[in-house]
């Protein structure tokens, strides 16, 4: 199995494209942690992932916009092999209507989680020469996005850590990509957005339709694995072609 002894922390774990790669990082032997802010949702996770998988996953309740909650959830599962930043919110609203405290919410917990759990994991990847962080981006990030300013801000600010933790740590061993998903059916998205939307959304791909949270999980599962090996700094877009269109 590709993961087989691989201590993995996945964050925003317990639905849409977490629990897709929590499913395939645990069915290729994978020791996985996965985190969420809901503890009942995350044991009914883990529950689900045994049962399809046979194999368990650990749970720690964390919350990416809490600086306190990163400290303890590092200390909790220090050292680990890949680090996959996954967790994050997407409460969409035009620029003139943004609410700041969300727009808070949004930085704390797309950028500033991101940012220090790493720092709090990194030195002992950097300690042993070796070490994988896979950060989920989103083409919000890349293209201009009505309504959603907020939101791709801190996408785009994902991208340019991806890029600069490469550099940064490149030379002592560990890699860092990003995977950037365009459109992609997931329970969340679908509250956000609703049904004809996200369907008009598919239907102006060149593929014409959304992405399911199972194809995100394999080009995650790719960049964490060892058959990416020559890759950082790298950002591998899977949007059915909505930023070639």
């Amino acid at each position: 199995m590709e993961f087989d002894g691989t201590t993995i922390l996945l964050t925003g774990g317990t639905s849409g494209i977490g629990f897709a790669t929590a499913e395939r990082l645990l069915a290729e032997g994978a020791e996985l942690t996965i985190t969420g802010r809901d503890r009942e949702r995350g044991h009914e996770a883990t529950s689900a992932l045994a049962r399809q998988t046979g194999r368990k996953a650990s749970f720690v309740a964390a919350d990416m916009s809490d600086m306190t909650s990163v400290r303890d959830l590092a200390r909790q599962v220090e050292p680990v092999d890949v680090l996959i930043h996954n967790a994050g919110i997407f409460p969409f609203s035009p620029t003139v209507d943004q609410d700041p405290s969300l727009f808070g919410a949004m930085m704390d917990t797309n950028v500033r989680g991101p940012f220090f759990l790493t720092a709090a994991l990194a030195p002992a990847m950097l300690a042993r020469g070796h070490g994988n962080i896979v950060l989920v981006t989103s083409t919000a990030g890349m293209t201009g996005q009505a309504g959603n300013a907020a939101y791709a801000a801190t996408k785009g600010a994902l991208s340019a850590l991806t890029r600069s933790w490469a550099v940064e740590f490149g030379s002592r061993g560990v890699r860092v990509n990003a995977v950037a998903p365009g459109a992609t059916q997931t329970a969340s998205l679908l509250d956000e957005v609703g049904e004809s939307t996200l369907a008009d959304s598919g239907a102006a791909n060149p593929i014409g339709r959304v992405g399911q949270a199972g194809e995100i999980a394999e080009a995650i599962l790719f960049l964490a694995s060892p058959r990416s090996s020559y890759m950082t700094g790298s950002t591998v877009v899977v949007d059915g072609g909505h930023t070639a269109a």
